[in-house]
């Protein structure tokens, strides 16, 4: 298949730059895993006329948009190469036996991230309901209530003091990490935020949710939900091209999705600063769509295209 554009992942961040790039006349080969990383969330917030919404019912109605233009082809497959290829790009994938292979003028990296939680029991089976990891997703939800937090990462304080907007009765787990230091416990407690370092055993609750947090030494502490903050990485071993990573693997582009790389570009959580509202991470793909569509034209001089 040859195309203007591979676009490889479907969240709202790929399905967004693929939507606007068929617009632009813009021939799309849209290629998508389907493994959403918040397919566990029952429910997606502050996207404008979709507040409440499911993000996979989000993702199928996105798919069938961009499936509507004729320029657009959409295909289930797991991208396991993507490569230069003269002065185009030759993206590689199978799914249950069958290969897709594509040459593209431009690719889009949409792919997300992988995330790795805590190592307790149950944690993910209250992971969407009662647990989350989206503070500006889902804290509304949970406002007033007894809340946890578990973090074992050193960004720690800020999370938690941003949590805290939400509630005054939030508790800090470290999960015996070393995660804080005298001036963290400082801040925390001079915003009424109470810390536990002990190593935690795991959550407990029933079907209707969680209702506490159960520590090593066999203390129980009542809460009704909370927060989680997971640890992610970028798998980018797949492409074969030198691109600029942050300290955290993250994708390093410019304002406009571009890569340093001619030709491609990323979008959506897998650039800093890392995972992003849904609307967020849609309207990044509206602006990285017409990054590709000005740089296929070429000959602009727009301060646009200025990398910054």
């Amino acid at each position: 298949m040859t195309v203007d554009v591979v676009v490889i992942g479907a969240g709202p961040a790929g399905l967004s730059t693929a939507l606007n790039l068929v617009r632009a006349r813009r021939t799309v080969l849209l290629v998508d895993a389907n493994r959403p990383r918040n397919a566990a969330t029952l429910r997606s917030h502050g996207f404008l006329t979709r507040d409440g919404v499911s993000p996979l019912e989000l993702r199928k109605l996105g798919r069938a948009e961009v499936e509507g233009y004729a320029e657009a082809t959409v295909v289930q497959t797991v991208v396991d190469r993507v490569a230069p290829d003269g002065d185009r790009w030759l993206v590689h994938g199978s799914w249950r036996g069958a290969e897709v292979e594509a040459s593209a003028r431009a690719v889009v990296i949409a792919t997300g991230l992988r995330e790795e939680f805590p190592a307790l029991p149950t944690l993910r089976a209250f992971y969407g309901t009662s647990v989350h990891s989206c503070v500006e997703c889902d804290a509304y939800e949970k406002a007033g209530e007894p809340l946890a937090f578990i973090c074992e990462t050193d960004d720690v304080v800020d999370r938690a003091l941003f949590i805290a907007a939400w509630t005054d009765d939030l508790i800090v787990y470290t999960n015996g990490s070393k995660a804080l230091d005298e001036a963290g416990r400082a801040r925390l407690a001079a915003r009424g935020v109470r810390v536990d370092e002990r190593p935690v055993e795991d959550l407990e609750g029933d079907r209707s949710g969680m209702t506490g947090v159960r520590l090593a030494d066999g203390h129980v502490e009542p809460r009704t939900g909370g927060f989680v903050r997971p640890r992610w990485s970028a798998d980018l071993d797949w492409v074969d091209a030198d691109l600029s990573r942050d300290a955290g693997g993250l994708v390093v582009v410019d304002r406009s999705g571009r890569t340093g790389v001619a030709g491609l570009y990323a979008v959506g959580d897998v650039t800093p600063p890392g995972p992003e509202q849904l609307i967020v991470a849609a309207g990044h793909g509206a602006v990285t769509a017409a990054a590709v569509h000005r740089d296929l034209v070429g000959g602009l001089t727009d301060p646009r295209d200025a990398v910054q």
